[in-house]
């Protein structure tokens, strides 16, 4: 069969490939004129990838159990914290509002690809689906690096952390992350998302316009987010839990417990933010020195991990009070 063609565009995978690449592409890219962008031609293989099982079976079937999964654990853990005013309470209420505001995504996302990759809701509603989805990983991460530091601060240096007021220290640190996302995902919402394509499907993130330049900001905020939003978080959490880690009696049965707490908080923290983010800056150097690879299945997957951590993050926070109850016995 012969590829769509749409004279007036083109695109290419939200990551991009070389124009000498354009014929062995399964996401093609060709004849690119002034005009309208939001008609764009793609070719089979594209075509095909939208309507894979991996989109229109296994993407969906992850989403939706974790929506089924996240949004009562996330409310059960929003019911207990609301009215607590302890530091590590008030980074779990809004880590909990984060991912409950993730989950809300989930059916969108679900209905999109049990539709073939088809976008059904309007140009707005999938920028907000992709602020909110994209911003809760870097929300889930900064703001598990600063619990990771509360404890850091209350294990190895108690005495300042006492004096410390640390009510308005947690409000402060969430409204600063809270900010943080906001600037980083607002480039997401300024750009167009949406594109339709043949056979008359309306993508939303899957596909980007090689009509539209890419100025090198997008370069340096893709670092940027990278490094403030992950690399240094990670490093944190990883410094401040080994310190945490090496400071308690291993001998002692109850601190026993808690080392293994967070030591399964380490390993869901890698697990769900590491491949995606690692899997996303490969994207992004392909996508800016003009190489091709075959790792979008994988990326897409890496997201399907990330969004794991949104029912996740509520036993955790049941596993730690359970944990810290029994030490104070």
């Amino acid at each position: 069969m012969t590829p769509w063609h749409y004279p007036n565009s083109a695109i290419k995978t939200l990551h991009g490939a070389p124009q000498t690449l354009l014929q062995t592409s399964p996401f093609l890219t060709e004849n690119c004129f002034e005009g309208n962008v939001s008609n764009l031609h793609v070719n089979n293989a594209t075509t095909g990838h939208l309507s894979s099982p991996l989109s229109s079976k296994v993407i969906p079937t992850i989403y939706l159990l974790v929506f089924v999964v996240g949004v009562p654990a996330n409310t059960v853990t929003l019911r207990k914290v609301f009215f607590k005013t302890t530091s590590i309470a008030i980074f779990h209420m809004n880590l909990a509002i984060a991912d409950t505001l993730f989950c809300a995504t989930l059916p969108f996302k679900v209905a999109y690809h049990l539709n073939g990759d088809h976008w059904v809701f309007g140009e707005v509603m999938c920028q907000a689906i992709t602020v909110i989805f994209y911003g809760n990983m870097y929300c889930s991460v900064l703001l598990l690096a600063c619990m990771s530091i509360n404890r850091y601060l209350a294990t190895i240096y108690p005495f300042v952390f006492r004096r410390l007021s640390k009510y308005t220290c947690a409000w402060l640190a969430c409204g600063l992350v809270w900010a943080i996302v906001f600037f980083y995902m607002l480039p997401y919402f300024i750009l167009k998302q949406d594109y339709l394509v043949p056979p008359n499907i309306t993508t939303c993130r899957d596909v980007h316009s090689t009509c539209e330049s890419t100025p090198p900001f997008h370069l340096y905020h893709f670092i940027s987010m990278t490094l403030f939003g992950f690399l240094i978080p990670y490093v944190t959490v990883i410094y401040c839990y080994t310190n945490i880690i090496c400071k308690l009696n291993a001998h002692d049965p109850k601190l026993r417990r808690y080392i293994k707490a967070i030591l399964l908080i380490l390993v869901i923290f890698t697990i769900c933010f590491v491949p995606s983010n690692i899997l996303f800056a490969i994207y992004y150097a392909n996508y800016y020195s003009n190489n091709t690879e075959g790792l979008y299945v994988i990326y897409l997957i890496g997201l399907c991990l990330g969004s794991l951590n949104s029912c996740l993050d509520p036993f955790l926070y049941f596993l730690m009070s359970k944990v810290t109850d029994q030490l104070r016995m």
